[in-house]
């Protein structure tokens, strides 16, 4: 199955579009390979999640991929800190499409046991693949001009498949969409972005870049007082207050088929019964460690 995926994205040149970017997010894009691509989150001073991206590196650029209507807040974010850097910000959502193979292994061109980020022909066509996880096993993020989708599209192995579909596997798997889940302001420890988390978006090696301070304090002390974890229930309301007893323990993010995820207090155990905007739930404590 292949499933469209709305988004839009920046392109950003110059002889200092590597180490910008480095100094802005979380992942580590100078110790990746080129190509290559990392998970990443744009931070406020506070460490709060403002923007998260996967950002691939590329002779030439580095391409920011990211959720829908997200690319003009991250262009107005990153060009307040354009100073001296040799970089330009082009805005690249209209000319670019994004669809995610499920069955990479079945896509024509890209070399399972290849890096995570390869540029290859697909129909004599030049596109843009990217290993990622949506749906517990790792498939293919695929990018492409626009103006080639017909082409593209016609030559994708199986069937189209809904977002809604892609969404409720996501969630099964355990896997937290930020935007999606509305789960930006958050930190990112609290969420699954954490090493080892379903979604690791973080290097703590990496040097300096805005809200590290907070993530080397956070390394330091252990645990943030949050976690992710999942919610068993009927109808589950999206971005909702999780309530114990009448006290605020989390929020919730997107509903499908019965399960939602959360961002909820540690102390929560196993099989414990909340509300999510007054209808009742469960909590299903996440134990899996994802690669």
């Amino acid at each position: 199955m292949w499933t469209r995926l709305p988004s839009s994205s920046l392109r950003l040149t110059g002889a200092d579009r590597v180490d910008f970017v480095q100094g802005q997010m979380t992942g580590d894009l100078r110790g990746a390979p080129t190509p290559g691509m990392v998970t990443g989150a744009f931070l406020n001073v506070r460490g709060q999640i403002e923007h998260f991206a996967r950002a691939y590196r590329r002779e030439g650029d580095v391409y920011l991929h990211l959720d829908p209507d997200q690319a003009p807040a991250l262009a107005a974010r990153l060009k307040r800190y354009v100073i001296f850097d040799q970089v330009e910000i082009e805005a690249t959502t209209e000319l670019l499409a994004t669809v995610h193979v499920q069955d990479a292994a079945m896509l024509a061109g890209w070399e399972a046991s290849g890096p995570d980020a390869q540029q290859f022909e697909l129909a004599g066509i030049t596109v843009l693949g990217g290993r990622v996880n949506r749906t517990g096993t790792p498939g293919v993020d695929l990018h492409y001009l626009r103006r080639h989708e017909d082409a593209v599209l016609a030559v994708l192995p199986g069937e189209e498949g809904t977002l809604e579909t892609l969404t409720a596997a996501r969630i099964r798997a355990g896997i937290p969409d930020v935007v999606r889940d509305g789960f930006t302001g958050t930190l990112l420890q609290e969420i699954g972005l954490d090493v080892g988390g379903p979604l690791p978006a973080i290097s703590y090696r990496k040097g300096c870049y805005v809200g590290q301070e907070i993530m080397a304090r956070l390394e330091a002390r252990g645990n943030a007082r949050y976690h992710l974890a999942r919610l068993v229930g009927a109808a589950l309301p999206n971005h909702a207050e999780v309530t114990l007893a009448g006290k605020v323990v989390g929020q919730s993010g997107e509903h499908a088929q019965g399960l939602s995820l959360a961002r909820l207090r540690r102390e929560l155990t196993d099989g414990a019964a909340v509300e999510v905007g007054g209808v009742p739930a469960t909590v299903q404590v996440l134990t899996a460690v994802h690669a």
